[in-house]
């Protein structure tokens, strides 16, 4: 009988036994290397490589609505809130996984998911409401990536229209239901956050270069529902930690987590900040008509590798943002246990027929990050785990035998429940009500102006 390589891991108060391999065989040094990944630094390339995807050519469509400083000053504070919220999530989960250790539950063939962690420290209601935020927000998220895909390869090949490569796309994404968990993105978050850092600095150095267009303008904010359009837009960029609790999950030490969103953000500011700058500087209101900043930039072998590089990087996150929709699928199912990848991949193909059906329906690149930021993002991201945090620890026993206890610097728990009651308040007037208004009108003008269904969402006119 093969031996068994074990690996103690101390998550708060308890011990935990982690089997990271089976067998010699099992694992090879070169599967490892390339497949099965549990580190900290796998857990930092997969936030950062989740958090920064098409939106990054969409903020300065963005920076058209809010201006400059205000484009620079929501994409610095919605990070630090994004941050804030992630490492929420990250002590819920630990508080969760903690008491179910210490009843004996064993989680190593289970994945531990959002909504079973509302379940166990808050209940079925909590559970059902975080279930149906993050599984539309998950469903909408991959939507988005599928019309990326066909707005971004348009702009090297525009012999199909972007329906038809929405409908080539769609059946590329479906391959991803054969990659079984986060553990097993190692290759694919590296090369991701090597992917958009490529292109952000393409748009800002080829934008820095073609200089501004003869006539520039920059006159936003200019409206106020193209102001918290903008905003919500932000909103969504520093909203990916969807994937928060099943990223740690796929970590060997998930207690180490608790800077990893932060430190992740840091670096994605140092690619959307320059990128989002240099776009709206050269280009001025321009973006207002073009939410993908491709579309102004020249066309170059420099621009078709960015193009190339980012539907690689789309394939990738739409992975990322299914894989928990196919965890779902799987336990309702009854087939997240199975051991054949293949039974597996059968049950989960059925995720991907409504995202593939809403990406043909709604093909509007940008006012449709808006709009999900608004509904979905500010609850999923921010509310609830704020809200979640205060109602878990607010009775005293829960507050002294916590696991994770406050950063002192923040003035302990009452500075925690301050920042979190301010979260609050801020996302639900701000980013639902102002920014759900804003969007939606947005939205619903897209519709009237280029219908369901349409074939090709701002699509310059074909020349005869």
């Amino acid at each position: 009988m093969a031996s068994e390589k074990v690996e103690t891991i101390v998550a708060g108060n308890y011990v935990e036994m982690e089997t990271e391999g089976s067998s010699k065989s099992a694992k090879s040094k070169l599967s490892k290397f390339f497949w099965h990944g549990g580190s900290v630094y796998d857990a930092w390339f997969s936030c950062a490589s989740n958090q920064v995807a098409q939106v990054l050519l969409t903020l300065p469509y963005s920076f058209s609505q809010l201006g400059m400083l205000s484009g620079i000053l929501f994409q610095l504070f919605y990070g630090l809130m994004g941050s804030w919220t992630a490492y929420l999530i990250s002590v819920l989960y630990v508080e969760y996984r903690t008491r179910k250790e210490r009843e004996k539950v064993d989680f190593r063939n289970h994945v531990i998911q959002w909504f079973e962690v509302l379940d166990g420290l808050l209940g079925k209601h909590w559970r059902n409401v975080g279930l149906f935020f993050n599984c539309t927000f998950l469903l909408f998220g991959s939507v988005i990536q599928l019309i990326a895909c066909a707005s971004n390869i348009y702009y090297i090949n525009d012999n199909l229209d972007k329906r038809t490569w929405t409908y080539i796309f769609g059946a590329c994404c479906a391959t991803t239901v054969f990659i079984p968990s986060f553990h097993n993105y190692r290759i694919w978050s590296f090369l991701g956050l090597m992917m958009t850092t490529y292109t952000a600095w393409y748009l800002t150095i080829a934008s820095l270069i073609h200089g501004q267009i003869e006539g520039v303008k920059h006159s936003g904010p200019a409206k106020m529902v193209l102001y918290f359009t903008g905003a919500t837009n932000i909103l969504y960029t520093f909203g990916g930690h969807a994937v928060t609790v099943e990223i740690m999950h796929a970590m060997w030490k998930p207690q180490k987590f608790k800077l990893i969103y932060l430190m992740a953000t840091l670096y994605v500011l140092t690619l959307t900040l320059p990128s989002a700058i240099s776009v709206y500087w050269a280009f001025g209101d321009m973006l207002l008509n073009h939410s993908n900043a491709f579309s102004l930039l020249p066309r170059s072998g420099f621009r078709d590798t960015a193009v190339i590089l980012m539907l690689i990087h789309q394939f990738i996150t739409f992975g990322f943002a299914c894989t928990p929709l196919y965890f779902v699928w799987e336990k309702f199912l009854g087939m997240h246990n199975t051991k054949s990848l293949f039974k597996r991949a059968l049950s989960r193909l059925p995720v991907v027929i409504p995202i593939w059906f809403l990406a043909i329906i709604f093909p509007f690149f940008g006012p449709i990050n808006s709009t999900v930021g608004a509904l979905l993002v500010s609850f999923t991201v921010y509310i609830i785990p704020a809200l979640a945090h205060m109602i878990t620890f607010a009775p005293a026993s829960a507050r002294e035998n916590a696991v994770e206890r406050p950063p002192s610097f923040i003035g302990g728990w009452a500075g925690l429940y301050c920042m979190n009651i301010f979260i609050v308040a801020w996302v639900l007037v701000i980013g639902f009500g102002f920014g759900g208004w804003a969007s939606m009108i947005n939205f619903v003008h897209q519709i009237d102006t280029f219908g369901v269904f349409t074939k090709c969402y701002q699509c310059p006119p074909r020349k005869a």
